[in-house]
């Protein structure tokens, strides 16, 4: 059509409702009557006119009844443009019901002169002429740019991903929502294909693109909440090509409300990528060293330390006590605790069980303090200790190495030492693929508090159980790449990686926790659990999923016009391109398909005593150099430098407490 018709059709559906509904009320006025006329004609042989003022007054009422019944059924707020079979059923449905009250005022008024046979055929070209005059009109303005339409409908297309129950849930939230308007449905199921629900049509995965580019789709809404990880993981990577913002439902059972709400749909989380199904957890195995027990948590506050808080709450220890330097960490979990207690003691309530009972005690402190330390263990007779307080980001502790070392080595071995003179059952220190053959000093130093801990367990008697869960990278803690990534996407870019080859293995923090009370539970002294963290992922693949789940194109050579462009800052200091999880080969399974168990070298007691108090010695002496060379002969694979401002000078008192230990 020309370019003129076309700005007419632009401007046509851009008038005000109220004039467009009068034109379409005329023009069903018209046509009803037009169809009566024709009715009478055909059954007469004849052209028709009325003969009295009667004839005349039943022959404009049956246009009138129709008009009414139009609009008492709703089809005047139907937008003719997008005009469908279904509608069309509902069209026969009002013509039937508008030429039935017809029929029975011709019948009360006892009316000669006009046969039945008039009546089917009225009802039978009313309908052809109403359905055909609304197809007329939506291919009229079927070429209408989508951007005129939204003066009409301003809320945003969106297309629903799942057909079944999570689907219908969102579909009835997203209809009361003023911010979208679903559309479609996008299903897998080839039973659902080209069938419509709840007035929907439901559409082939293949189709994307054309909801897309046709019909203006900008997000895409998961609601495939009964789905395995893995299928949710391909249905997540066979959306990334498109450019649509894709959001997800949570499970329905996480749904605080029970009932799908617009607030729950959340952006596609890392998580979601690259999380794995879960192994049910052993029961026994979690809370065997737990239950009816009193339970310490160092560096309860952190990523790790807060999530095995949460996790143990659950499995009813006698008395919790929550350890860390920082006031603000101590006093969010502190937060998070009690309200999870409440919530516990109403759920064992409505469930007609015993109220959980937990104390929880809060003690701010330094693992450094060894004082502080013994009086906390003593004091409220700690069993089990998960040893998490750590100084944990490679480019800090490498500008900081003396303040790593203190905290990482010289803390685990202040409180492996407290824990003996305490008579704790066990403890579990929380360790890291970068204390295999570390390229820093954060790796080094928790390689260090691992040998501290296999050293005490091998060559000296004593009855608590001392053991390690070494494992990679968390998603989504404090100071992670990927929440690195979400900030600069939000910010507009760009994207930092650090080199284009570097990979790392992740684990969600829920998963890694359970793995780690259960590795706790296996434990008979000395051993270093390793997790299995799946699959290695390549950081530039994941910077640029991220981005386009995020409705977003990466802008590069080929897309100079794009949202989001990487760029490569080079590896930092101490910064490995891959992670290993595993020093020495004797690795052997274990109850759990997901913990392996690893046999590993280190140095005799009485040997690394010594190097621990040379270590001591020049970190007194803030020598860089002697630092550098003891971690060299005592860390096997150790390589890295030191050019760091913590080693200018100055003594922190907590820290000659340790010296003690050593002597």
């Amino acid at each position: 059509m020309s370019e003129i018709s076309k700005t007419y059709r632009e401007q046509f559906i851009a008038l005000p409702r109220w004039v467009k509904s009068t034109l379409l009320i005329s023009n069903d006025f018209l046509l009803l009557s037009f169809a009566l006329w024709a009715a009478f004609s055909l059954r007469l042989n004849t052209l028709f006119y009325p003969q009295d003022r009667l004839t005349l007054f039943l022959f404009l009422l049956a246009p009138t009844i129709g008009v009414l019944t139009f609009y008492y059924r709703g089809l005047y707020r139907l937008v003719t443009r997008y005009f469908h079979d279904e509608a069309a059923g509902r069209i026969y449905i009002t013509i039937f019901l508008a030429v039935l009250v017809w029929a029975l005022t011709l019948f009360l008024i006892d009316q000669p002169g006009v046969p039945r046979s008039v009546v089917i055929i009225y009802g039978f070209f009313a309908a052809g002429l109403t359905r055909l005059s609304r197809q007329f009109a939506g291919w009229l303005l079927a070429s209408v740019p989508n951007v005129t339409l939204a003066s009409l409908d301003p809320r945003q297309k969106v297309a629903i991903y799942g057909a079944g129950a999570a689907g219908m849930e969102l579909l009835r939230a997203l209809n009361d929502s003023k911010e979208y308007r679903p559309i479609a449905f996008v299903d897998e199921n080839k039973s659902l294909w080209g069938q419509r629900i709840h007035k929907l049509k439901v559409y082939r995965p293949e189709k994307i693109d054309k909801l897309i580019q046709r019909d203006g789709v900008k997000e895409i809404f998961l609601a495939i909440a009964s789905a395995s990880r893995l299928q949710r993981r391909a249905v997540i990577r066979s959306l990334e090509g498109h450019q649509v913002k894709v959001k997800t439902l949570p499970a329905l059972e996480d749904i605080a409300s029970g009932k799908v709400e617009v607030s729950d749909l959340r952006p596609i989380d890392v998580e979601d990528l690259l999380g794995r199904d879960p192994v049910p957890p052993d029961a026994k195995l979690l809370g065997q060293h737990i239950q009816g027990k009193c339970v310490m948590i160092t560096g309860a506050g952190g990523s790790i330390g807060s999530e095995l808080t949460r996790q143990i709450v659950r499995l009813s220890p006698r008395r919790l006590i929550l350890f860390d330097m920082s006031e603000v960490a101590l006093y969010e979990i502190e937060e998070q605790v009690t309200a999870l207690l409440g919530t516990l003691k109403s759920e064992a309530k409505t469930a007609g069980k015993s109220t959980p009972k937990t104390e929880i005690a809060v003690v701010l402190g330094s693992v450094l303090d060894d004082e502080n330390l013994s009086h906390t263990l003593v004091t409220h007779g700690v069993e089990t200790i998960y040893h998490a307080a750590a100084y944990k980001h490679v480019p800090i502790v490498e500008q900081n190495p003396i303040s790593g070392l203190r905290n990482n080595t010289f803390g685990t071995l202040i409180l492996s030492q407290a824990a003996i003179d305490a008579g704790v059952e066990r403890m579990i220190l929380i360790s890291t693929d970068k204390a295999v053959r570390p390229t820093n000093i954060m790796g080094a130093s928790k390689r260090l508090a691992e040998m501290v801990l296999q050293g005490i367990s091998n060559e000296n008697a004593t009855d608590t159980v001392f053991s390690m869960v070494r494992f990679g990278n968390v998603l989504d803690s404090s100071g992670s790449v990927v929440r690195r990534f979400r900030k600069q996407i939000r910010e507009g870019g760009p994207v930092t990686v650090t080199h284009p080859n570097i990979i790392r293995y992740f684990m969600s923090i829920p998963e890694a926790a359970q793995l780690v009370l259960q590795a706790g539970s296996m434990a008979s002294g000395g051993e270093v659990f390793v997790l299995d963290m799946g699959s290695p992922v390549k950081i530039d693949d994941l910077a640029r999923t991220m981005i386009h789940l995020s409705g977003l194109e990466i802008q590069d050579d080929e897309h100079p016009d794009g949202d989001i462009s990487i760029e490569y800052v080079g590896l930092r200091q101490g910064e490995k391109l891959y992670e290993e999880l595993l020093i020495g080969e004797s690795t052997t399974g274990t109850k759990h398909p997901r913990i392996m168990k690893n046999s590993e070298p280190h140095l005799k007691w009485a040997k690394l005593c010594d190097e621990l108090r040379a270590l001591e010695q020049a970190i007194e002496d803030y020598d860089s150099d002697e630092i550098e060379a003891i971690l060299k002969r005592t860390v096997e694979g150790y390589t890295t430098g030191l050019n760091t401002p913590d080693l200018e000078g100055g003594e922190d008192a907590e820290w000659v407490q340790a010296s003690r230990l050593l002597h």
